[in-house]
């Protein structure tokens, strides 16, 4: 193999390596959500300036902002979050800049009342490498549907 060939092949290895890392990226932040894991949120958002854009819950510039509004509504005993993302769409605009598009669904229960809330959406993202990796440096929810109810009397399985 010439060497234009394997610079090709190595170019487009580390493309593969970026996409993957983004996306495993993603996926850290919506367990790091379900565990309340507030260390591991931050950590998946650069420093510094940034754009935190969650509609009704409001507009974030920098991480610290958000996480004390996370730790607020969402780090309570009683609080169940489930969030999943789907359908990826990564675009590399860079070594070391990148975008992306998510679907989002979000179940939550509140354990004490049963009251149930699931949200469809979709995340649009962009994502910086930095020296610890990468990062996302915006993130925008787009809520599509949500639906509101409450667990029946007698079930037991959110216990």
């Amino acid at each position: 193999m010439d060497t234009a060939s394997m610079l090709a092949m190595e170019q487009r290895l580390q493309q593969l390596e970026a996409l993957e890392q983004i996306r495993l990226l993603k996926h850290r932040y919506f367990n790091a959500c379900d565990l309340k894991a507030v260390d591991e949120i931050r950590e998946c958002f650069a420093p510094g300036a940034i754009t935190i854009d969650y509609g009704p819950l409001g507009i974030f510039h920098d991480r610290d902002s958000f996480i004390a509004l996370y730790t607020r509504l969402a780090c309570q005993p009683q609080v169940i979050d489930l969030h999943h993302g789907a359908n990826p769409e990564i675009v590399l605009n860079s070594p070391t800049e990148a975008q992306g598009r998510w679907a989002l669904y979000y179940f939550n229960l509140d354990a004490e009342t049963g009251i149930t809330r699931q949200i469809g959406g979709i995340y649009e993202d962009r994502y910086r490498l930095t020296e610890a990796g990468w990062r996302m440096v915006e993130t925008r929810c787009r809520i599509h549907s949500t639906v509101d109810g409450h667990t029946l009397p007698g079930d037991s399985s959110h216990e």
